[in-house]
């Protein structure tokens, strides 16, 4: 616990994590070790979760090509119950970078936007988006952000930070003639129109 703490101690963490081979284990195994990980105390510095972050899940989820088992589904929800916040930087970045639309991951992205991740980190998730052209993945990201948003919401006014949708709406905008002909941007401009046609014009 105390070299997982350590703000330094990242490229000991990342030997440790390579002697133990924690990128292949099984998965079985995977959420025992996250649930242990929730356990420790003092929590893990952001260094430390964050390479945990790459070394448990990135190379799984990337490569997933079948929705995955209820085993890694466990050992996201657990790690992103308390980490989510690097596991955004680290491992949702990286499915939103990846230049393939790699369904299964970015169903997996959406589920756990609207299931696992900390409320704030949810907002991050569509920062991470706007930094980026828009593409069919990443409208369905878009739309998972909003559905949980509005559940959590205590009224739609409420949603998104003011920044935050001024950027959204000028990116649809901007983006209108790629998705001429996109069933998703237009079930998204139609949710942006209903919850907030207050701001929008």
């Amino acid at each position: 616990p105390s070299l997982m703490s350590h703000p330094l101690c990242h490229p000991q963490l990342e030997g440790l994590c390579s002697f133990l081979q924690l990128s292949v284990c099984p998965e079985p195994f995977l959420g025992h070790f996250c649930r242990w990980l929730l356990a420790l105390t003092p929590d893990l510095s952001y260094t430390s979760a964050a390479v945990l972050a790459e070394q448990l899940f990135l190379r799984r989820v990337l490569s997933l090509t079948q929705p995955p088992s209820r085993h890694l589904m466990a050992a996201l929800s657990s790690f992103c119950s308390k980490y989510s916040q690097p596991f955004c930087h680290v491992v949702v970045a990286a499915v939103l970078q990846e230049p393939r639309e790699g369904a299964e991951q970015t169903k997996l992205v959406c589920d756990l936007v609207e299931d696992c991740l900390e409320p704030h980190c949810v907002q991050l998730v569509l920062s991470q988006v706007l930094e980026m052209p828009l593409s069919e993945k990443l409208l369905l990201v878009v739309q998972a952000v909003l559905g949980r948003q509005v559940r959590e919401a205590p009224c739609p006014q409420e949603v998104l930070p003011p920044e935050l949708l001024d950027l959204l709406v000028l990116t649809l905008c901007r983006q209108a003639s790629a998705f001429a002909t996109s069933l998703d941007y237009a079930k998204l401009v139609t949710a942006m129109l209903t919850m907030y046609q207050n701001q929008v014009s």
